[in-house]
């Protein structure tokens, strides 16, 4: 998933039984060399309810963010980690999802729309999914159909349609024909109508595939495999990405995209056909375009409606330090599987030499410092492109730069070596978001001290995602984050550098590098038909060979994530799948 960060020049950086929890608040701990080992657990037979001791009804959170819930929150477009994680943790079920275990501080996955993690056949080529009755809609108090999740599954393969999506990574890619299938509204189908590799017969879906895919309970879990109204006037996608409908414990009551979210119960959501959420709150508001400085000193002062409320951003350093003295409970730390990474575009800059030039002369130190991150915790050193932790993965370095040092004499004899001193790198800022602003200084100087010509190109808080996924943008580096999908390398190459051809799609997907190559693609197709316990280690190979060779990207760092809460707030754990908070354990303590 795209990452989102509301720190310096990143951005929104593009997962048993009945069901008892604990509902303590904050996690204080995190283990960097595990960022993306986000566990392997699975519980098929969990069922609902789920109950957690001593967690009282009633009252409201308040959710405060600069740059969350800027994107679309269609759900066949979801594809951010904090759109994914509200969607999926409040509004929206999908065919799995994951609940939180306490004692392993880990996600488990366990069913959701369906009855288990489904049943497979030999070769994992074909899935069946059962869809469970007892699931209302929450504007209508209409049942859920296994054909409107069919219709959901169908809808967001039309990639034209939904660009920055996840399916056409996925369903595309795996389920059989979904290679050449342009989508419902691309081939202008009647509404409603199926994809012809998803069979619905009652309440059973049948997915035939085009090569095995283990993975897919994993997938399962994503909002593009869930519910979507047929009726055309709902779900038209100009109107449905406004208000998608709720089948998860709240539903929309106002959306004022990049501006506020208000959720309210759903009350037609049974917690006896839920094996992982809850509906402790009345309800939630979710502030948006909120700056850092004014959630820290709210969340610090800890009075009135601050004792109520949670940021899924991170505290600046200096106020991350204050509350760590001050009152450690209400930090929430730990992993996030995610690497931050800057990415030229390979379009445009053609230079291996220029782009290497590049990664000596970014002020890694300086962003941190300007940024407010905080070494070690939420900015650790990157190499890899893949996480510490990934199954299979082993450390390199192609450039031998350690740390987050900077070299600006390297960087000049880089671009002198490839007759380009004096080469114009244009990026975006944010206007708005003073951070940025500060962010935005310290990489002109740092790229003027190293032989390049720095022009910062800016846009808005509400604005930067779009003109960030503007293919014809007049900008030549993108600054990006990405998430593991699960944890697997399937999940990181293919996702960012599988060729989208831009010029003729205008569209990147997840591939903010534009980087394409005939034989990293075959070598990528072929390391998906491997013998699963042979993909890891391929993957990890493939991720080095990429770096050495042509080095599309760099990393600026990993991240966990140094969130934090009001007092009264409990159950506020670090969803590690994607570095956000634990939705469905979330209660006010009255």
């Amino acid at each position: 998933m795209i990452a989102i960060s509301a720190v310096g020049l990143l951005a929104l950086s593009a997962c048993g039984g009945s069901g008892s929890s604990s509902g303590n608040a904050g996690d204080n701990t995190q283990d960097n060399t595990k960022l993306g080992d986000t566990g392997n657990g699975q519980d098929a037979t969990a069922k609902g309810p789920v109950t957690i001791a001593g967690a009282k009804k009633g009252g409201t959170v308040t959710v405060l963010t600069l740059n969350g819930l800027t994107t679309t929150i269609d759900p066949s477009e979801i594809y951010y980690t904090d759109t994914d994680s509200i969607f999926t943790g409040l509004i929206g079920r999908s065919l799995t999802q994951y609940r939180y275990n306490p004692d392993t501080k880990q996600m488990v996955l366990v069913p959701d729309l369906a009855t288990d993690l489904g049943q497979h056949n030999d070769n994992y080529t074909q899935w069946k999914f059962t869809i469970r009755s007892g699931v209302k809609w929450g504007e209508n108090g209409q049942p859920v159909t296994a054909k409107e999740v069919a219709w959901g599954m169908t809808r967001c393969m039309d990639v034209a349609t939904f660009p920055t999506g996840a399916c056409g990574y996925y369903s595309n890619v795996y389920f059989k024909g979904g290679s050449t299938y342009k989508g419902p509204y691309t081939e202008k189908q009647k509404p409603g109508t199926i994809f012809s590799g998803i069979k619905v017969n009652g309440n059973t879906i049948t997915i035939n595939m085009s090569k095995p895919f283990p993975d897919m309970p994993y997938w399962g879990t994503f909002p593009a495999n869930g519910p979507v109204p047929t009726d055309p006037k709902v779900s038209d996608p100009k109107a449905y990405k406004k208000h998608p409908w709720s089948t998860g414990p709240y539903m929309i009551k106002s959306f004022s995209p990049a501006k506020e979210l208000v959720l309210e119960k759903n009350p037609y959501w049974s917690a006896s056909t839920d094996p992982a959420r809850t509906q402790y709150p009345d309800g939630y508001d979710f502030k948006l375009q909120t700056q850092s400085e004014k959630i820290d000193q709210i969340l610090l002062a800890d009075s009135g409606s601050g004792q109520t409320t949670l940021t899924y951003d991170d505290l600046l350093a200096p106020d991350f330090q204050q509350l760590k003295q001050k009152d450690p409970s209400r930090l929430t730390l730990g992993g996030s599987p995610c690497t931050y990474y800057w990415a030229p575009d390979n379009r445009k800059i053609t230079n291996k030499k220029v782009r290497e030039a590049l990664s000596w002369a970014y002020p890694y130190k300086n962003i941190i410092l300007a940024g407010g991150l905080i070494p070690n915790v939420n900015a650790i050193p990157a190499t890899n492109l893949m996480p510490p932790g990934l199954p299979g993965r082993t450390p390199y370095n192609v450039t031998g730069r350690q740390g987050f040092d900077t070299d600006p004499a390297k960087a000049k004899a880089l671009l002198k070596s490839a007759n380009a001193l004096g080469f114009e790198i244009k990026f975006l800022f944010r206007t708005d978001d003073p951070i940025n602003v500060k962010s935005k200084d310290a990489t002109v100087k740092a790229l003027t001290e190293a032989g390049f010509k720095a022009t910062p190109v800016p846009t808005t808080t509400a604005n930067y995602a779009a003109a960030r996924d503007n293919t014809e943008e007049d900008i030549n580096v993108r600054s990006a984050g990405w998430c593991s999908d699960w944890p697997s390398g399937s999940t990181w190459l293919p996702t960012l550098f599988a060729n989208t051809n831009p010029d003729k799609t205008h569209s990147f997907g997840t591939n903010y590098s534009t980087f394409t190559n005939k034989a990293v693609q075959n070598q990528m197709d072929a390391i998906q038909k491997m013998p699963l316990a042979d993909q890891a280690d391929a993957w990890n190979q493939l991720d080095h060979t990429i770096a050495q060779k042509y080095f599309p990207l760099f990393t600026t760092y990993y991240t966990g994530i140094a969130q934090a809460h009001g007092s009264k707030i409990e159950g506020d754990f670090d969803d590690n799948t994607v570095g956000m908070p634990t939705w469905k354990n979330i209660w006010i303590n009255q």
